[in-house]
C-alpha cells in the first residue's frame, strides 16, 4: 500500500478538490432558477411546512432540509435546491479523499470524483431538491469511512458508518439494502473480526438509535409507507418502469456510459486487486444490485453505488501507469482518460435545465428527460383556479373548497394559493390525507386533476370552469391528462365521513 502522501502535499490536493466542488456549487446555484418546482418538489416543499418524524412517502430528513431552505431563502428556486447541490459538492470532495485514503495521487482523486460527477442522477441530484441527492451522500460517506475503519485499523470508525447508516435510513428506505451489503461483506472478509469488538455494536446502535424516531412514527401509523411502496412498486413494474434494470446500469442513469471501464476496473480490483484488502467494497456493490435486480427495482436506486468503484478504479489506473516507465505513456494515458471526461460532458445539457424552452435542442432534450415537462405549469394552473374562485359569490365561498387530485397540483396549490386568497387545499394524497379532513366540511369544491366521469357520483352538479396550460406550450402531465377543472356543488357525502376511505398514494 503506498504511504500517506505528506500533509502540505495533501492540504494542496484538498484545497484543489475543495475549489472545483465550490465551482460546482457555484454551476448549479447559477443554473438552478431555469424552469420551475418539480411535480416531486412541490410535495416535498409541502411537507417541509408540515415537518414530522416521518412522511407516507419517505422519511423525514429530505422535508426537514427543506424547511431549513424554507428558513433560510423562503420560495427561492434555486434557494429551495441549495442544499442537493451542497451534498453533491460534499460528495465530490469524499470521492477524493477516497481516492486518498485507497493510496491515489490527485491525478486519480480528480479522475474518480468528476467520473462519479457526470453520472446523471448525480447531476440531476444537485438540480432538484429530492431525497435521491441526500441518500447518494450518505453512501458516499459510508464508503469512505468503511475504508477509513480498514486503513487506519481504528475500530471507532463504526460509530461514523453507523451514523451514516442511519442518516440513510432518515433519508431513503433502500439504505437497508445497502446495509445488508455491508453485513455481508463483513461476514465474508477479515472485518468480521470485529464483530468481537464493542465499536461495531455501538456502531449499530447509534445507526438503530438515529433512525427510531421514524420507526416509532410508522409504528404509529401502522407503517403506512410500506403500503405506499407496495403500490407505487407495482405501478411502476405495470407501466414499464423497471424494465431494462440491467442495460440502465451501464446507459447513462445510474452511470454515464462512457466511464463504464472505470467501475469496471474498480470492481475487478474490490474482489481481486490489492491483496483482497478492499474485497467488502465489492461485496457493497454486489449484494445492492441483485437484490434491487430480484424485487425489480428501478436503475437508478444503484447510483450511490458507484463512487467507490470508481474512487478503486482511478487509484488501480495510476499504480499502473506509475509502474510504467515511459512519461510518454503516463501523458497519453491520462490524456486519454480526460478526453473520456470531457465527451462524458454530453449528458450535461439533458440532465440539468440549460437548454431554452422551445429552443431548437429543447424536442430533444425533453424526450429524453421527462422531468423537465413537469416542470411548468404550476403558477397558470393556481392563477386559473383563483379564477374559479372569484368566480363563486362570497355565500359559495364561505361553504367551499378546493380539492387537488395529486400531490404536485396540492403542492402547488399550498406554495402559490394563499398569495392569491385561496383557501389551504384539501387532498387525499400521501401525507396530506394524514392531515386530516377539512374544517368546515365544504359542500361544493372546485377540483382540480379529476375526469368528469369520476364527479358526477358524489356531486349533484358538475361544471367544467376550467383548463390547465403552461405559458411555455409544454405538454407534460397536466394539460395531457388532467386538462379540466371543474366546480363540483352540492357535495351527496360529507368528506369528513368518507375520509378514511379516500387515501391515495402516489
Amino acid at each position: 500500500m503506498p504511504t500517506t502522501k505528506p500533509l502540505r502535499t495533501f492540504d494542496r490536493d484538498l484545497w484543489i478538490l475543495v475549489a472545483l466542488a465550490t465551482a460546482k456549487l457555484a454551476f448549479h446555484v447559477a443554473t438552478n432558477g431555469a424552469y420551475g418546482f418539480h411535480r416531486d418538489e412541490l410535495q416535498t416543499l409541502s411537507d417541509a411546512r408540515h415537518l414530522d418524524w416521518g412522511f407516507v412517502a419517505y422519511p423525514p430528513l429530505t422535508p426537514f432540509f427543506g424547511r431549513i431552505e424554507l428558513l433560510l431563502f423562503g420560495t427561492s428556486l434555486s434557494g429551495f435546491r441549495f442544499f442537493p447541490a451542497l451534498g453533491q459538492s460534499i460528495a465530490f470532495v469524499i470521492i477524493g479523499l477516497m481516492v486518498r485514503r485507497l493510496g491515489g495521487g490527485l491525478a486519480a482523486m480528480l479522475v474518480a470524483a468528476f467520473a462519479a460527477a457526470l453520472a446523471p442522477v448525480s447531476l440531476s441530484g444537485g438540480a432538484l431538491m429530492m431525497y435521491v441527492s441526500f441518500d447518494y451522500l450518505w453512501y458516499v460517506l459510508l464508503a469512505y469511512f468503511v475504508i477509513c475503519r480498514i486503513v487506519s485499523g481504528d475500530t471507532r470508525w463504526w460509530l461514523a458508518i453507523g451514523a451514516a447508516v442511519g442518516l440513510g435510513m432518515m433519508t431513503k428506505y433502500t439504505m437497508a439494502f445497502f446495509a445488508a451489503g455491508l453485513v455481508v461483506g463483513v461476514l465474508l472478509t477479515p472485518l468480521r473480526k470485529d464483530l468481537r469488538n464493542q465499536w461495531l455494536w455501538l456502531g449499530l446502535g447509534l445507526s438503530v438509535l438515529i433512525f427510531l424516531p421514524n420507526l416509532i412514527w410508522q409504528i404509529r401509523h401502522d407503517f403506512i409507507t410500506l403500503d405506499f411502496l407496495k403500490f407505487i412498486h407495482a405501478r411502476d413494474v405495470r407501466i414499464g418502469r423497471a424494465d431494462g434494470f440491467w442495460i440502465n446500469q451501464v446507459n447513462n442513469i445510474s452511470t454515464n456510459l462512457l466511464t463504464l471501464p472505470l467501475w469496471l476496473l474498480g470492481l475487478c480490483c474490490a474482489f481481486f486487486g490489492m491483496r483482497g484488502r478492499f474485497r467488502i467494497l465489492g461485496w457493497m456493490t454486489v449484494v445492492p444490485v441483485v437484490i434491487f435486480a430480484l424485487a425489480q427495482g428501478r436503475a437508478y436506486y444503484t447510483a450511490p453505488l458507484y463512487p467507490m468503484l470508481f474512487a478503486l478504479g482511478a487509484v488501480v489506473l495510476q499504480r499502473w501507469l506509475d509502474e510504467r516507465q515511459s512519461p510518454a505513456l503516463r501523458r497519453v494515458a491520462w490524456s486519454g482518460v480526460t478526453l473520456l471526461l470531457l465527451a462524458a460532458t454530453v449528458v450535461v445539457p439533458v440532465v440539468l435545465p440549460l437548454v431554452p424552452v422551445n429552443s431548437a435542442h429543447w424536442e430533444f432534450v425533453n424526450r429524453m428527460n421527462g422531468d423537465f415537462r413537469e416542470e411548468f405549469g404550476w403558477p397558470e394552473l393556481t392563477n386559473e383556479v383563483a379564477r374559479i374562485w372569484n368566480s363563486l359569490t362570497p355565500e359559495e365561498q364561505a361553504l367551499a373548497g378546493i380539492w387537488a387530485s395529486n400531490y404536485g397540483e396540492a403542492g402547488a396549490l399550498e406554495l402559490y394559493g394563499p398569495g392569491l386568497g385561496l383557501p389551504q387545499v384539501i387532498s387525499a394524497v400521501n401525507s396530506f390525507w394524514l392531515r386530516g379532513p377539512p374544517r368546515p366540511v365544504p359542500q361544493t369544491l372546485i377540483v382540480v386533476g379529476a375526469e368528469r366521469k369520476d364527479l358526477d357520483k358524489p356531486c349533484t352538479t358538475v361544471e367544467l370552469a376550467g383548463h390547465t396550460g403552461n405559458a411555455a406550450h409544454v405538454d407534460n402531465e397536466e394539460t395531457k391528462w388532467h386538462p379540466d377543472i371543474f366546480i363540483c356543488r352540492g357535495v351527496r357525502k360529507p368528506l369528513d365521513e368518507l375520509w378514511p376511505r379516500l387515501i391515495e398514494f402516489g
